[in-house]
């Protein structure tokens, strides 16, 4: 089983969304979990949300720093914010692959439910399909 982290910046959506995925397309070949660099201490409705919209189960993500596991080895981590990728990060143990996948924040779309409903569901499928294409 190959153990992923996402990283992102406050670790309220993209990130979090992403675990998810990984985690049940993945069907036992992948372990994700997720961080921040700057965690927002909460994880987005809309992230949720939107996970469950298109059936992917949530369990009970939460946001966390990437300090948490500083300590661990992963075979590969991704980040999924512009921001995430340009910080140091924590020096991860072993022969890590690394990837950047850019993916617009949700969290700072603005406007009634539809417009904010559809950034989600656009960042979740963009995560999506890079998920299927680079690690499945």
């Amino acid at each position: 089983m190959k153990k992923v982290l996402v990283l992102c910046t406050g670790n309220s959506c993209r990130s979090i969304m992403a675990e998810a995925m990984i985690n049940q397309l993945g069907e036992g070949r992948f372990f994700a979990v997720s961080a921040g660099s700057e965690p927002a201490g909460y994880v987005h409705p809309g992230s949720i949300a939107a996970l469950q919209r298109h059936g992917f189960r949530v369990g009970e993500p939460r946001s966390k720093s990437w300090d948490e596991f500083a300590n661990h080895e992963f075979d590969i981590v991704i980040t999924v914010c512009d921001r995430a990728a340009a910080e140091s990060c924590p020096a991860f143990i072993g022969n890590v692959a690394k990837k950047h996948w850019s993916t617009p924040d949700p969290a700072s779309v603005q406007g009634g439910e539809e417009n904010v409903n559809q950034a989600f569901d656009s960042a979740l499928a963009m995560l999506r399909d890079r998920i299927e294409k680079e690690l499945l």
